[in-house]
Parts: C-alpha cells; structure tokens; sequence
C-alpha cells in the first residue's frame, strides 16, 4: 500500500537487525505466494472481492494478519488487498459488485504482519488478451520499480532511487505519479523515510544497511495527475489513463538491496 501522501509525517527512520529483517523475509514469502495464486484467479469474470477472501484467507491460514484491513480512518479500509482496475491506480477497494474483464489491467496490492513486522508488495497483472501499449506499460513499470532497487545502494541517496525509477518512465513518456510514493516499512507498515518515485541523483538522505523500504512506482500512460474518488481511498488518473503499480519490500545490506517479498 503506498505510503502516506507527501509530506505527512510518519515515524523516525529505523535500523532494522538481522533478526528483525528474518521476519519481514518470512511475511514477505507469504505475500509472494499468494500472489501467485491471485493471479492464477485473476481471469474475465472473477470478482475483486473473492480475490480478496482468498488473500485473506491464506493470510492468516499462513499464522499472519492482514496489513490493510482496518487501516485508516477515511473510513477505515475494508479488504484485505487493494485491486485497482485500468484507471484506478492504487487503493481500489475489492467488492463482490467489481467484475474483472477480458483485456483489463489489474493492480493487486498485499501486505502482512508476521509476529509485528510488516512486509508490502503489488503486482499489476493483464487479464486475457490486452493491448500492447497496456502491456508495454505493464513492463516498463516493473522495470521502473528494478531500477529503483537497484539504486538502493548503501552510501547512496534516496534521490538516486526515485532519479533511476522517472528515468525509466521518462524513456516511454509516461506519467509519474507524485502524490503517492513509496515508503520505509517495519513495526509500522508506513514509516520513514517517504521515498518519491521521482528525484535528483545525489540528494535526500543517505541509505545505510539495516534500512528496509518498499519500492513501488506508479506509472500512468498519460499524464501525471491523479485525484481520490469519494470513497476516500480509490486513486485515479485524472485523465482516465490507466495506470501500473508494482512494489516489493526489501532490506539494505551491507553489499546491496536484498528482496524480501520474495519466496
């Protein structure tokens, strides 16, 4: 789930010990395996809501607790994962009512807390046949989000990652959503620092070993702006564009960025 909107406050920035990254590891292969699953499921005609339970369900079959159900107050959010269809960039609520059809594009976002320690990740996924530029859009993402944590260097700058993830939508053209950005993650699914899917090489702060984010660009086929609708949660393009989001939780060590939602 993407972080807090830019410039809201969450927490200090926290190193994480060895032990403590082992439980985020062991939450982030749950999430990794049950997107597999989900997007198995993930045909024409299925509902987001049954996607939903059954995240929910291997959540906590798996001894862990959903990171977003219950979280916020604006109203509290209901699911167990965000499933953002087409123009919906992150935070689309899963409904019994929302139908998923041939040749749209699907953004499913999961966390979950193992023993007080969070992981984050999301995967947009094409359903059926989709146009090429969807499926161009698809892959640049993920792309976007692997230069980003190829960034993640210790003794370089947060700068440097959002700088390494425009650069990849920029190459296409796309549209970067500002507003919503990445985030560091621990106790807390959203703490500091705030990391911008955009930004200047060699500025921000330093990244040091023991530090976790989670990395998830957010790029539009139009252009940048976005705006919320009135169930206080679904982000949207404001151009009707759709839009890709991927994500994935790792931790700084000592010689790099090491994945943790991953099996």
């Amino acid at each position: 789930m993407t972080g807090i909107p830019l410039g809201r406050r969450a927490s200090t920035v926290t190193i994480k010990r060895p032990e403590e990254i082992a439980l985020m590891r062991r939450a982030g292969g749950i999430l990794a395996s049950i997107l597999e699953v989900l997007e198995a499921e993930l045909r024409p005609g299925v509902r987001t809501g049954d996607l939903d339970q059954i995240a929910e369900r291997m959540i906590r079959d798996a001894g862990a607790t959903p990171s977003f159900k219950g979280y916020g107050s604006n109203p509290p959010f209901p699911g167990s994962i965000c499933a953002s269809i087409n123009d919906e960039v992150v935070h689309g609520i899963p409904s019994s009512r929302r139908v998923v059809a041939d040749g749209d594009i699907v953004s499913i976002d999961i966390g979950c807390i193992v023993d007080g320690w969070h992981a984050d990740c999301a995967r947009t996924f094409p359903v059926g046949t989709v146009a090429d530029e969807l499926q161009q859009l698809i892959d640049a993402t993920r792309r976007g989000m692997e230069a980003g944590i190829a960034a993640a260097m210790p003794g370089n700058r947060l700068g440097d990652i959002g700088h390494a993830i425009e650069t990849v939508a920029h190459r296409y053209g796309y549209g970067v959503v500002r507003p919503f950005v990445g985030h560091g993650i621990g106790t807390s699914m959203h703490e500091e620092p705030q990391v911008p899917n955009y930004g200047r090489p060699g500025t921000g702060l330093r990244i040091e070993p023991g530090m976790c984010f989670a990395i998830e660009p957010m790029f539009n086929l139009g252009g940048d702006e976005v705006g919320v609708l009135d169930d206080g949660w679904t982000v949207v393009t404001q151009d009707g564009s759709p839009s890709a989001h991927f994500e994935n939780t790792i931790a700084i060590g000592a010689a790099g960025p090491e994945l943790l939602t991953d099996r």
